[in-house]
């Protein structure tokens, strides 16, 4: 560590002071019990202050206290956030009167050196990145701002936990005093994501992902962020990436979330959230979403430099305007990623590769042991934290959790614009949400879920089977009474379809055709990716359109995203007719 030593006034305690009158909650003397105040100003810094709980895991000494910070116009949403969370909470004014034995903050602004006790400030994102002309003084991070860091002078912090070494060198050359007090120990998130690599498969099955290319968009908070210059961009690119060969989320800031409210957010994005896409909750599942993703789009936020540390592809979008700090992490991301300035060229942009891959970029974020080293933030950071405390540290090592699988709503759209090119019996199809104004081929409508103008105006519809009621009472179509049913309800229809299963669907054509559908899984070194049956369905009414008169039995090879697979048509047999929807 540098500087170890507690300057008077630093956050030392005064012999004596560590005692609490009775009701405070403060430890008695001798009793080997630690308070530890964690002050939470936002969401976002309480997520953080999170993710460090395992530092203490299983030590019966420790007695945890948090306190909202005021001040902090996103002070609501953090409130909100710490009830969640289930912990215990004191009000600011107690924890102004009380004495602490450690105190926990994730960011530098307000009141923190108005807190008895010695404090720690721990890293707040990846790097260095963002400068608000608002606040603080002009060019600099808060977490490198003396205007944050010192009160009357001095260091409020008896220790500055940092991610980098170059990170050290900068704050010494605004604050060679707060640096005197910063340690090097990596960032516990990043510890987090890396330890969940391996739960990428379980992710993706979480979000229904499958065989498709997952794309997050993640758009930090304030006036130079994705959402605010680029509001409409969520939308524009469902409009433009095939649903059945990509899938794409969003992750916004919790800043951001608390700004707008998740009521309205929600609304704002209603467009591309009805698309399909996916929308992270502010906590933990941002980072189970890079974990699962392929390749991120991104603003100058530091997300994305968590997507480099597992060497996702990256596209950047803004260039963070007067926010962006020259020579920090994110600046030299998007110096060299692929640039998207048009909707229409988001499929090239993805598919670009000029930076010679991203994970040498998130070196310059995080410590090098932070890749090589497991849990190097967390145990670097115990070392640390009970060093303040005067305690021995648990025998057992630390760990860091895995990330929860996702559990966000996932939406699949209720109607396609389908693109179809057909050869021979090679079909390729590409299916755009509808509701986007798109040319297309036909449109396929899922009943009832489609508007009744879409399904009026529909080529294909069709239904899938839901399970068996649990009821004693209950009623249901059969496939072969619903397509009937169907065409003679939708005189525009030319084909109706009853999914029966992920490998099985009927299809009655207005001609009279009753067929069975029989779509084979992709198969490949022990892999099995299985394309949505509606997406073969769209294929096999294309084909059927193009070869009237031709009969069953015929094998269609079908390209329906990123794979190609195999679709049998045959003649309807009784238990397809039959089958109870």
């Amino acid at each position: 560590m540098v500087g170890a030593e507690r300057a008077a006034g630093s956050g030392q305690r005064a012999a004596g002071s560590g005692q609490r009158a009775a009701g405070s909650g403060q430890r008695a003397a001798g009793s080997g019990q630690r308070a530890v105040l964690f002050a939470v100003r936002s969401a976002g810094a309480l997520y953080r202050l999170l993710d460090v709980l395992p530092v203490f895991g299983g030590d019966e000494r420790i007695l945890s206290r948090f306190t909202l910070e005021p001040g902090s116009e996103f002070g609501v949403e953090a409130l909100a956030a710490v009830e969640q969370s289930g912990a215990r909470c004191i009000g600011w004014d107690e924890a102004v009167r009380s004495t602490h034995d450690l105190i926990l903050a994730a960011s530098p602004k307000g009141q923190l050196h108005t807190l008895r006790g010695p404090r720690v400030l721990l890293p707040h994102g990846a790097g260095f990145n963002k400068a608000l002309s608002e606040e603080g003084s002009p060019g600099l991070p808060s977490g490198l701002d003396p205007a944050y860091l010192l009160a009357d002078g001095r260091p409020w912090a008896a220790l500055h936990a940092l991610a980098h070494p170059d990170q050290v060198d900068r704050l010494a050359a605004h604050s060679p005093s707060a640096a005197a007090r910063a340690a090097v120990v990596g960032d516990p998130t990043l510890d987090r994501i890396l330890a969940s690599a391996h739960h990428r498969e379980h992710y993706r099955t979480a979000l229904g992902t499958g065989g498709r290319e997952l794309v997050v968009l993640t758009s930090t908070w304030g006036p130079e962020s994705l959402l605010r210059r680029r509001p409409g961009l969520p939308a524009a690119l469902a409009a433009r990436l095939p649903y059945d060969a990509y899938q794409l989320a969003l992750v916004v800031h919790p800043n951001e979330h608390s700004r707008i409210g998740g009521f309205d957010l929600a609304r704002q994005l209603a467009p591309a959230l009805d698309a399909g896409m996916v929308l992270a909750p502010p906590f933990e599942e941002w980072a189970a979403l890079l974990v699962a993703c392929d390749a991120v789009i991104t603003d100058h936020g530091s997300t994305a430099l968590y997507a480099a540390a597992l060497d996702r592809r990256i596209v950047s979008v803004t260039d963070g305007g007067p926010e962006l700090i020259a020579g920090s992490p994110m600046a030299a991301v998007l110096a060299q990623v692929p640039r998207l300035t048009d909707p229409a060229g988001v499929a090239a942009a993805l598919r670009s590769d000029r930076s010679g891959g991203t994970r040498r970029f998130a070196e310059y974020a995080f410590a090098e042991p932070s890749f090589a080293e497991p849990d190097h933030a967390l145990n670097r950071l115990r070392e640390e934290l009970y060093r303040h405390l005067e305690l021995a540290p648990p025998a057992t090592s630390v760990r860091a959790r895995p990330l929860p699988a996702p559990t966000a709503d996932v939406r699949t759209p209720a109607a396609f614009a389908v693109r179809a090119r057909i050869e021979g019996t090679r079909v390729h199809v590409e299916r755009l949400p509808a509701h986007l104004d798109t040319p297309a081929h036909h449109l396929a409508a899922e009943h009832p879920g489609a508007s009744a103008a879409q399904r009026q105006s529909a080529g294909l519809l069709f239904r899938r089977a839901a399970p068996p009621s649990s009821l004693p009472h209950s009623e249901t179509w059969t496939a072969a009474g619903w397509t009937a049913r169907v065409l003679a309800d939708h005189p525009g229809c030319r084909t109706a379809a009853a999914v029966l299963s992920p490998g099985t669907c009927l299809v009655r054509r207005r001609d009279g055709d009753l067929l069975t559908v029989r779509v084979e899984p992709w198969r490949a070194a022990g892999r099995v990716v299985r394309t949505d049956p509606a997406a073969a369905l769209s294929a096999v009414h294309a084909w059927l359109g193009a070869h009237p008169g031709r009969r069953a039995p015929v094998t269609l090879s079908c390209r329906t995203g990123v794979h190609t697979v195999q679709v049998a048509l045959t003649p309807a047999t009784e238990a397809e007719l039959s089958y109870e929807l």
